[in-house]
C-alpha cells in the first residue's frame, strides 16, 4: 500500500502558506493517534485568497474554452497517475476501508473530471439566439467551494472541476477533519498548469473559514456540500450579499422493493447502497421498504448480507467497514441504535456494542433494524453510519408516500419489473434514483429537492451552476 500524503498549508496566489497562529490535528480513526496537522486559517488568510483569485478571474474567464478543457483533462490524468497515495491518504484521514478508497475515492473523481472535460470538448453551448437576443453564458466568478470529510477528494473535484471549466476562479475549504487529499490536489492543479491565484486553498473550520468566504463580498458563489444544518448557516451567512448559494446536503433515501422484484437482489444491493463507506454516504440506502408478505424473508436476506460486511483495519484489502470518521461519529452512530432499540424497533443484527477485538478505533458494528414505524427517529433523521432501516408498506401508493414522507430528498432506489420501477421512480421527490441496482453515471445530474439542498453537480449541469446568463438585444 502507498504512504499517504501529510502535505500541509494553504495555498494562496500560488505560494504554500504554512500560516502562523494555531493548528488542527489530523487524526487517523481506526488508531486514534495525530498523523498530521493543518493550519488554522484566519479571515486574513480568506481575505488573501480571495483577493488572489479576484485578481486572477479576468484572465482565466478569457483562456479559451479549449485550454480550459486541456487543463481540467490533465488535472484527471493527473488524479489517476496519483492513485494508490490518494487512496492511502482517505483511508488514514477518514477511516474508508482502503479497497473502498482505491475503486472509490481515489478513481470516481478521475471519471467526474473528465466528464466535465468532455462537455467543453464536445461543444457546450455558450451562446445562442433567441429573437433579436444574443444569450450569452459567462462565469459566475470567484467561488467559495466548502466540502466535507465523507468524500474528502470527490467533492472537491465535483465542485472545482466545474467551476475551473466554467472559467471561474476558486477558494476552496476542504473539512479540517480530513484536509489532506486537499493538499494532493493542489499540487495536482499546479502540475496541470493552472496559473496561480485560479485555484487556492485555505484550511480551517466552518465557523471562521466557511463564514468568512460565506460572507465575503468579493466572494460571487458558494458551492457548499454537508451537513442540513450548516448548509442553513452558509445561507444565511451569504443572504446579506446576496451571492449564488449551491447546496448538496443531507438525505434519508428509499429503497423501495416491489413485489414482483427479484427479492435476493433488491435487499443484497439494498445493503450495498447503505453500508459502504461505513454508512457515511449523504445517499446511503437507509430506509428499505418492503411489502408485508416479504418483510421476514427480507429480513433474513439482509442480516445475511449484513454478515459479510466485516469490520476492521482499514489498511485490510479484507475490510469492508473502517471505523467512523470521529470519536463524536461514532458516539453519535451508537446513540441512534440505542434511540431505535428504545423507541421499539426489532434490533436483527448489530447493536450498540463495539466489535469484539476492536478496542482502539472509532468502530461500530453494522446493524439492521427490523419492525421499523415510519415515525421512528431511525426512519426519520439521517444516521451517517451502517445502520439500515426496513419498514413494511401494504400496497404501491402507501410505499410512495412513506419515501416520500421526508424532510430529504436526495437519492433513492427502486426494485420491481421495468415499467412499473420507472413509474414508482418518477413518483419519488428525490433527485436521483437507481432502478434495479442502475450505475453511477458520472454525467448525469447529482442534488437533492427539499432539505437535500439544490443545484446539480456532474457533467453539464454541475458546469451550468457556475455560470451568469446575459442577454444581449441588438
Amino acid at each position: 500500500m502507498a504512504a499517504p500524503s501529510t502535505s500541509t498549508g494553504h495555498v494562496i496566489g500560488g505560494e504554500h502558506v504554512e500560516g502562523a497562529g494555531e493548528r488542527i490535528d489530523v487524526v487517523n480513526p481506526a488508531t486514534e493517534q495525530v498523523i498530521a496537522s493543518v493550519p488554522a486559517g484566519t479571515p486574513a488568510d480568506v481575505d488573501a485568497a480571495v483577493a488572489a483569485a479576484r485578481a486572477a478571474f479576468d484572465g482565466w474567464a478569457a483562456t479559451p474554452t479549449g485550454e480550459r478543457a486541456a487543463a481540467v483533462r490533465r488535472i484527471s490524468e493527473g488524479l489517476a497517475a496519483r492513485r494508490d497515495e490518494i487512496a492511502a491518504t482517505v483511508t488514514a484521514e477518514m477511516g474508508s476501508p482502503i479497497s473502498f478508497s482505491t475503486h472509490v475515492h481515489a478513481s470516481v473523481p478521475v471519471a467526474t473530471s473528465a466528464g466535465i472535460a468532455e462537455v467543453l470538448e464536445t461543444g457546450f453551448p455558450w451562446t445562442e439566439e433567441s429573437g433579436n437576443s444574443l444569450i450569452v453564458r459567462e462565469p459566475i466568478g470567484v467561488v467559495a467551494a466548502i466540502t466535507p470529510w465523507n468524500y474528502p477528494l470527490h467533492q472537491i473535484v465535483a465542485k472545482v472541476a466545474a467551476a475551473l471549466a466554467a472559467g471561474c476562479t476558486i477558494v476552496l475549504k476542504p473539512s479540517e477533519v480530513a484536509p489532506l487529499t486537499a493538499g494532493i490536489f493542489a499540487e495536482v492543479v499546479a502540475e496541470a498548469g493552472v496559473p496561480a491565484g485560479v485555484f487556492n486553498l485555505v484550511h480551517g473550520t466552518g465557523p471562521v473559514v466557511g463564514e468568512a468566504l460565506a460572507a465575503h463580498p468579493d466572494v460571487d458563489m458558494v458551492s457548499f456540500t454537508g451537513s442540513t444544518r450548516a448548509g442553513r448557516r452558509v445561507s444565511e451567512v451569504a443572504s446579506a450579499t446576496v451571492k449564488r448559494v449551491a447546496l448538496e446536503l443531507g438525505g434519508k433515501s428509499a429503497n423501495i422493493v416491489l413485489d414482483d422484484a427479484d427479492l435476493t437482489k433488491a435487499v443484497k444491493l439494498g445493503v450495498a447502497g447503505c453500508f459502504p463507506n461505513g454508512g457515511q454516504s449523504c445517499n446511503a440506502l437507509s430506509r428499505m421498504l418492503v411489502p408485508e408478505s416479504l418483510c421476514d424473508e427480507a429480513v433474513s436476506l439482509a442480516v445475511a448480507a449484513a454478515a459479510k460486511y466485516t469490520v476492521g483495519d482499514s489498511t485490510d484489502e479484507s475490510t469492508r467497514i473502517g471505523p467512523m470518521v470521529s470519536d463524536v461519529q461514532r458516539d453519535r452512530v451508537v446513540e441512534y441504535i440505542g434511540k431505535g432499540v428504545e423507541e421499539g424497533a426489532t434490533l436483527a443484527a448489530g447493536g450498540p456494542e463495539r466489535p469484539e477485538g476492536l478496542d482502539t478505533g472509532y468502530y461500530v458494528r453494522p446493524t439492521v433494524f427490523s419492525g421499523v414505524k415510519p415515525e421512528m427517529t431511525i426512519a426519520r433523521e439521517e444516521i451517517f453510519g451502517p445502520v439500515l432501516s426496513i419498514l413494511s408498506y401494504s400496497d404501491e401508493d402507501e410505499a410512495v408516500r412513506i419515501a416520500n414522507d421526508s424532510e430529504y430528498g436526495l437519492a433513492g432506489a427502486v426494485f420491481g419489473s421495468e415499467e412499473r420501477a420507472l413509474a414508482v421512480a418518477r413518483r419519488m421527490r428525490t433527485g436521483q434514483v437507481a432502478v434495479n441496482g442502475g450505475a453511477f453515471n458520472p454525467q448525469a445530474p447529482f442534488g437533492g429537492y427539499k432539505q437535500s439542498g439544490n443545484g446539480r453537480e456532474f457533467g453539464k449541469f454541475g458546469l451550468e451552476e457556475f455560470l451568469e446568463i446575459k442577454s444581449i438585444q441588438r
